[in-house]
């Protein structure tokens, strides 16, 4: 079945080959990959999926690369699981998780970097570059040493232990920058092409958005094809949420659901809300947050590139976008631990959080159903939320993290 990918600007429309490595548009935009859906519709039913592995490729006709091509780690399909105590607790009588933290390198982040490093691989890259707060670096470690090409990868000195080590021990060349993600993204775009780097940043290149669209099918799917009226998307980079809402207009495209779409909400943090603050005034891109700051390493992005689609979809669905305090979200994350089992990263306490907020407003009623979209595992995120249960250690072999000795 072919396809047919075509990669356009998303903000001048001009048009490239897909069978040649790129970046951004000659304008400054990113680009985005879209297919004959008419043709695809007429080979490819929702019938074809019962027999199909239950993995992200199983949507291989809407993505870039197919199957044969995949460089996979059984990414995607992730539960889809209904928290029945939560919802009582904050009000909410259809509320669902959706676990990313399940899939490889316990992130999201593995649906996009699969798909990029597959595309990569495929047109010849050997070597993949890209700054990351945290989930990305150790998603892009893990597919290329997969598919057996270099990975540089530039993160800020205090990024979580979990992150660092995960990239190291994969075999990536790593260079911690006493800066945030903007000045490692400068740092890889300035080395990338005297090093011969092809950037795999967010939005950098046009197929991490591929990936992270399965996500919008998978909840179709598991929701037998009848969308939700609400999604809580943690937003940094904002790929997530742009993704969902682009399957969704393929979906419909495709006959597979109808015009009803979800409230799209994108849940910051605090200290680092730029789309937050860009949507409460009707701008149409965000600026650069100052001095942004939170325990959630993956929404500590002061500038997205591509916010200005995120925010068409907030908009366009009718959405909105909240921004969570640190204490909140982990509050909101424990909560869900305590009550439903789900251990998740601060990303989905703040959705959570976000939640009963929009609940207790009225903007989100009790009968709707909500998914809150967890980014990733709480387990990559031990330093906060060790800062809730202090250990007392009597020696140094004691200390939270020390190696398990013979007493």
């Amino acid at each position: 079945m072919g396809n047919s990918p075509k990669l356009s600007c998303s903000v001048c429309g001009r048009s490239y080959d897909p069978g040649r490595l790129q970046n951004l548009c000659e304008c400054g935009g990113p680009l985005l990959v879209s297919y004959d859906l008419a043709k695809i519709r007429q080979e490819w039913s929702r019938s074809a999926l019962g027999s199909a592995p239950t993995d992200m490729w199983r949507y291989d006709p809407v993505l870039p690369a197919g199957r044969a091509d995949a460089i996979s780690l059984g990414e995607g399909w992730t539960p889809l699981l209904r928290a029945p105590a939560l919802g009582a607790a904050i009000g909410a009588h259809d509320i669902w998780l959706k676990d990313e933290g399940q899939n490889p390198t316990a992130s999201f982040k593995a649906r996009g970097m699969s798909v990029a490093v597959s595309v990569a691989k495929k047109l010849g890259a050997t070597r993949l570059a890209a700054p990351s707060a945290g989930n990305a670096g150790g998603a892009l470690a893990a597919y290329a040493a997969a598919a057996g090409v270099e990975a540089h990868i530039a993160m800020p000195a205090d990024v979580p232990q979990a992150n660092y080590l995960e990239c190291k021990a994969a075999g990536a060349h790593v260079t911690l920058v006493n800066g945030l993600i903007g000045e490692c993204g400068r740092m890889i775009t300035e080395r990338s092409q005297a090093a011969g780097w092809f950037e795999v940043g967010t939005l950098r290149e046009p197929y991490r958005i591929e990936g992270k669209k399965t996500m919008g099918y998978e909840l179709a799917e598991q929701f037998d094809w009848e969308l939700p009226d609400a999604i809580l998307c943690p937003c940094g980079g904002g790929v997530g949420l742009i993704g969902i809402w682009k399957a969704f207009a393929e979906l419909e495209e495709l006959g597979w659901i109808g015009a009803k779409r979800p409230k799209m909400i994108a849940v910051q943090a605090a200290g680092c809300a730029p789309i937050v603050r860009a949507f409460a005034t009707n701008a149409l891109g965000s600026e650069t947050w100052q001095n942004p700051h939170t325990v959630a390493s993956g929404l500590r992005v002061p500038k997205a590139l591509g916010d200005f689609l995120a925010l068409q979809a907030i908009r366009e669905s009718g959405g909105t976008a909240v921004a969570i305090d640190d204490a909140d979200m982990l509050d909101a994350g424990l909560e869900l631990a305590s009550r439903e089992g789900f251990f998740v990263a601060p990303e989905g306490g703040a959705c959570v959080a976000a939640a009963r907020e929009l609940i207790a407003s009225g903007f989100l009623k009790r009968d709707d159903r909500i998914v809150v979209l967890n980014t990733g595992s709480g387990l990559k995120y031990l330093e906060a939320y060790g800062t809730r249960f202090t250990r007392t250690i009597a020696s140094e072999a004691d200390k939270l993290g020390g190696l398990i000795t013979p007493r």
